[in-house]
C-alpha cells in the first residue's frame, strides 16, 4: 500500500519563512521550553538564525522576547504551560507553541481555550516543519499598552 506524499509546503510559511512570518527579529532572547529528541532542527537552527545567538533552555532566569514551546498531547495541561511562558515574557514578546502535525495532534479548541485563561490570542498558525504546526500567540493590544 502506497502512502500519498503530503502536499508541497509554501515556503514562504514553514522553516525560515515561517520564522520570519512568527515575527523572530535580531538580538531578541528566545527561551526554548519542551525540548525533545522528536523537535525540527532545521526550525530550530532557522529562529537561532533570524535572533543572533543560541536559544536560552528551560533553567534560563531571565526575560525573553519570545519563547518558543515544543507540546504534544501527552505534555500534560496546555494552560498550565502558558501560563509559565507568560510569566518570562518581556512586555509586547510573544510565545510559539509547535504542535504536532498529523496524527497526534493537539485539538484546536484545546490551544483556544488555553490561550483564552493566559490572556493570549492566536494571531496565526504556520506549518513550521513537516511535523510541526507553529501557533503564534500574544497579548491583546489593548492589555499591552496598559
Amino acid at each position: 500500500m502506497n502512502t500519498p506524499a503530503p502536499p508541497p509546503v509554501d515556503p514562504g510559511s514553514a522553516g525560515s519563512g515561517a520564522v520570519e512570518r512568527l515575527g523572530f527579529a535580531p538580538d531578541q532572547v528566545v527561551q526554548e521550553f519542551g525540548y525533545d529528541s522528536d523537535v525540527d532542527d532545521d526550525f530550530r537552527l532557522a529562529v537561532e538564525q533570524a535572533c543572533g545567538a543560541e536559544m536560552e533552555d528551560d533553567e534560563y532566569t531571565g526575560v525573553a522576547d519570545a519563547v518558543l514551546l515544543w507540546f504534544r498531547p501527552d505534555d500534560g495541561d496546555l494552560g498550565d504551560a502558558l501560563v509559565d511562558m507568560v510569566g518570562v515574557l518581556q512586555e509586547g514578546g510573544f510565545v510559539v507553541l509547535l504542535t504536532p502535525r498529523g496524527g497526534d495532534e493537539v485539538d484546536a479548541s484545546d490551544i483556544d481555550e488555553a490561550a483564552v485563561v493566559t490572556g493570549l490570542h492566536l494571531s496565526g498558525t504556520f506549518n513550521a516543519a513537516d511535523s510541526w504546526r507553529a501557533h503564534k500567540l500574544v497579548a491583546p493590544k489593548s492589555a499591552a499598552r496598559r
